[in-house]
């Protein structure tokens, strides 16, 4: 008796659940317009075959309805992808769908490095290493000496499941535009140059960054007529408003828990050797042979050894090499084009977009799923920055896309824990 009574209990608490959550869904059906519904229609179809239907959306027509974004996203948070306590490897890669196998010849042939610098989403890490990863190239991966330590061993588990994914042996508290940030990526570069992998290009990437392109389409690029046995470091002479970056020292300060970059208005010495100072992007592809000359050649030991009490070095130190004339796959005319990475600036708003649909945070977009279809149509290798935390839609929807792009360019069979989706409701090759 009891038990009957304890399940009809049972019986009337979720069937109250299901009348409250389809009473939440209706009640959002009937506030969206006859747009959102022609193409999702939350009510009757859980927003299309989620979550491709509801990404082709965004691909085509950009911006919907808030209401609609919303919704969707709060009746399909995303599956969170950390690594558990005493996982299996074996199982790990396959239930993270990472590609086992080279894709191409032309892959197989052209192994990549890459550098990324990491704090905070773990989740987000792991979605940018699957997405990136090849068997045949290597990862050097720089955990922020601050991060804690449920953090550092949960990469370092993922890691080590990996022969070709590696945690940088020697760590800093990277301090937000401090000479930490640079000196993260000279570690990697080291222990990059001391692996067995006869890797070509070093790309640097950051945890909120995405690729737009497939790894065949970056090693393509890489050897396109314009950037074949070159350096990609977009920027120009350093202009007269950022001047006080490196004419006056700086300090990495940290107190009380908080870092932070502290000027002392104390004009600093000339530049060493002469050098012209440039000023750009802190992302770079850069040859292997271009890192082997900054360990070995003066001028480029000097100017790190000057760029230590700068503001974000990181920002003129590759732009500036990249533009001597003797260093090993430099372009001494290049300006902004080739850049590696997209990005919203707020101060370019009706100028080189129309608007940030996420939320701006150091004046850089966090993208939301309304920005998707302005990533796509752009020409860039990676797009930042992107938080799972707060817009975890918009790097779902890439990420999918950005896996059917990979599998459908594959030249070897493929394997079916690759797949990240088991329908593909729109064919995203003619979105391309």
């Amino acid at each position: 008796m009891f038990q009957l009574d304890a399940a009809k209990k049972s019986f009337l608490g979720c069937l109250g659940v299901c009348i409250f959550i389809c009473t939440i869904i209706y009640r959002n059906g009937k506030s969206l317009s006859l747009q959102d519904r022609s193409l999702i229609d939350v009510h009757e179809a859980e927003c299309g075959f989620f979550p491709d239907e509801l990404c082709s959306s965004f691909f085509h027509y950009g911006d919907l309805s808030p209401k609609l974004t919303l919704a969707c996203q709060k009746l399909y948070w995303p599956d969170n992808l950390l690594p558990y306590e005493g996982f299996n490897c074996s199982s790990v890669i396959q239930d993270l769908h990472f590609i086992t196998k080279p894709l191409s010849r032309q892959e197989e042939t052209y192994p990549l490095a890459y550098i990324i610098t990491i704090h905070k989403e773990l989740d987000m890490f792991v979605r940018l290493l699957r997405a990136i990863y090849a068997p045949q190239n290597v990862y050097c991966i720089h955990v922020d000496e601050k991060s804690n330590w449920r953090y550092k061993g949960a990469v370092k588990a993922l890691a080590d499941c990996f022969p070709n994914v590696f945690l940088a042996s020697s760590i800093v508290n990277v301090v937000y535009a401090g000479y930490s940030r640079l000196q993260a990526d000279i570690n990697c570069m080291k222990d990059l140059l001391r692996s067995p992998v006869a890797w070509k290009n070093v790309i640097n990437l950051c945890g909120q960054d995405f690729p737009t392109m497939t790894n065949k389409e970056i090693i393509q690029f890489l050897n396109s007529a314009t950037w074949k046995g070159k350096n990609i470091t977009p920027g120009v002479k350093q202009p007269l408003a950022f001047k006080d970056r490196t004419n006056t020292k700086h300090k990495e300060i940290t107190a009380f828990g908080n870092s932070y970059i502290l000027s002392f208005f104390v004009k600093k010495d000339i530049p060493p050797a002469n050098l012209d100072i440039y000023f750009g992007s802190a992302y770079y592809s850069l040859t292997r042979k271009f890192v082997q000359f900054i360990f070995k050649d003066k001028r480029a030991q000097e100017l790190l050894e000057w760029s230590k009490d700068t503001y974000s070095p990181d920002e003129h130190y590759w732009v500036t090499l990249n533009h001597l004339q003797d260093a090993p796959g430099s372009t001494p005319n290049a300006s902004w084009e080739g850049s590696t990475h997209l990005v919203k600036w707020k101060d370019q708003e009706g100028k080189a977009h129309e608007g940030c649909r996420g939320k701006f945070v150091h004046s850089i977009c966090v993208y939301a799923p309304g920005d998707l279809k302005w990533i796509i149509e752009k020409d860039n290798m990676f797009a930042n920055k992107f938080e799972m935390e707060t817009f975890p839609l918009a790097v779902q929807c890439l990420e999918r896309r950005h896996r059917l792009q990979v599998l459908s360019q594959a030249e070897v069979a493929i394997e079916p824990a690759w797949r990240l989706q088991d329908n593909t409701y729109f064919d995203m090759r003619q979105n391309v």
